[in-house]
């Protein structure tokens, strides 16, 4: 299960996403997350999938490892989709005593399951394709006008880029964890709810010592070198935008304008 979280990891493959300005990057992701909510119809979702089929084509990253993701927020759409089966009114179709399933329910409850694993795929996507550097730099270059209204525009992005690094480094972790613990007889899916709260103990101890004593040492290094946040830094890649991410822009409006034109004539 844990590694089957794919948010922070990189994959590189070299295609045309991962040679794309990680600012365009940003900005496809925010679009994409946009139009997965606001998108209405069946023309809708399916210029929606059309366009989240295309670009994991063109990343060349294999389908199988993204979907690998969906795995863990497994219990969070079942729970969704029980919510909006049983407390959405409308047309009865089912009814177990007082509970009622409804036919806007289980319309609600599609729709939610549909947007969950487009909102995993598209941020997944993203970070699949672009390297924390290139994450830290794109969003701090995307949101410099904020200094002028003394926003810590870097230290910002620095916190979200040493977020994303530790995912996948926690997860590595807490496997080992686990299996050290098992080697010892210790069991995480037996008993009821409150022995596996219990069971998880073992676990969550070290991973916490674990996790401080990293984020420890990463602040002493940091100190060792003098950081002291990004006045007066300059990049060794600065960030130019070429003829690819110009393309790319213009894409992401027509797909935005096509999304409007849909949801306002349908």
């Amino acid at each position: 299960m844990l590694r089957d979280i794919t948010i922070g990891q990189y994959y590189p493959t070299g295609s045309v996403i991962h040679r794309m300005d990680p600012r365009v990057k940003l900005f496809g992701t925010l679009v994409f997350l946009i139009s997965v909510f606001a998108y209405k119809g069946i023309a809708g979702l399916a210029v929606v999938t059309l366009f989240l089929a295309a670009v994991i084509r063109i990343s060349k990253v294999p389908f199988r490892y993204m979907i690998k993701g969906l795995r863990a927020i497994m219990i969070l759409m079942l729970i969704t989709a029980v919510f909006n089966l049983f407390l959405t009114s409308g047309e009865v179709l089912v009814q177990i005593w007082r509970l009622k399933i409804t036919k806007e329910g289980v319309m609600a409850a599609i729709r939610m399951a549909i947007r969950l694993t487009y909102l995993i795929l598209g941020t997944s996507l993203m970070t699949l394709t672009t390297t924390p550097n290139q994450l830290t730099d794109g969003l701090e270059k995307a949101l410099k006008p904020l200094n002028k209204i003394h926003v810590p525009v870097h230290e910002i992005a620095m916190m979200m880029s040493i977020a994303l690094r530790f995912i996948p480094i926690l997860i590595e972790e807490t496997d080992k964890i686990m299996k050290a613990q098992m080697a010892r007889g210790a069991s995480f899916d037996e008993g009821n709810i409150i022995k596996k709260a219990k069971s998880l103990v073992p676990l969550l101890v070290p991973l916490f010592i674990s996790a401080f004593r990293r984020a420890n040492d990463l602040a002493m290094a940091m100190e060792a070198r003098c950081y002291c946040g990004g006045d007066g830094r300059t990049k060794m890649k600065p960030l130019r935008y070429q003829s690819l991410d110009y393309k790319a822009y213009a894409v992401l409006i027509l797909y935005l304008a096509l999304l409007l034109v849909l949801r306002v004539v349908l």
